[in-house]
């Protein structure tokens, strides 16, 4: 399977806003970072922002 690239990013967010994330993180037993990714990729595929998902071939599962 192909490693996900992954891209840095700076990202400022008012003090009650990271509180109430860092909460919610806490919440979901996710790291912030890994809250904030959910979030962004909850809403891409409510908006139906993200691209579809290439489903393997039978050769590609075969060699799995």
């Amino acid at each position: 399977m192909a490693e996900k690239k992954t891209k840095n990013f700076i990202l400022r967010v008012d003090a009650d806003t990271m509180d109430a994330i860092e909460a919610w993180a806490a919440d979901e037993f996710r790291s912030t970072n890994g809250q904030l990714q959910w979030i962004i990729t909850e809403a891409l595929r409510k908006a139906k922002r993200l691209p579809k998902k290439k489903h393997p071939t039978i050769n590609e599962e075969k060699n799995d």
